[in-house]
């Protein structure tokens, strides 16, 4: 069985003041998952822009993430993936750059509290991890 593939929003419910999502997001990670450089980049713009966070807090999660996650490079296949999902299914480019990555690793499930759950692309079921038994 495939690991699964974690968006951005996962991850920094590690920050979050929810206990119980931190502790789920923080469950998550430990079990390993699969991301793209594009959640390391949306956690690091969210990190200091949104939460103000100095560099190097943001470089020790980012550490921490890698460490416990496989990452998946940005390629030009996955950009041309992007686009056809995000034309198909109407989702953001940043969204669409997420499904793509998560479809080219294999994952069986991209879990996700942004996306809608129990939408299927591709084959590729999106499962909100905070409800029920995703």
């Amino acid at each position: 069985m495939s690991k699964p593939f974690l968006d951005s929003n996962i991850v920094l419910y590690l920050l979050s003041g929810d206990i119980a999502k931190a502790d789920r997001a923080e469950a998550l990670l430990a079990a390993g998952g699969v991301i793209s450089v594009q959640v390391l980049n949306e956690v690091a713009s969210v990190c200091r822009r949104k939460l103000k966070m100095p560099w190097e807090e943001v470089d020790a999660l980012l550490l921490a993430v890698k460490a416990a996650c496989d990452v998946q490079p940005l390629t030009l296949a996955s950009h041309e993936k992007a686009v056809e999902v995000a034309k198909r299914f109407q989702l953001s480019l940043y969204d669409a750059n997420i499904v793509a990555s998560a479809l080219l690793s294999g994952a069986e499930v991209l879990l996700s509290e942004d996306m809608q759950s129990g939408m299927l692309i591709d084959g590729l079921p999106i499962r909100n991890p905070f409800v029920g038994d995703f």
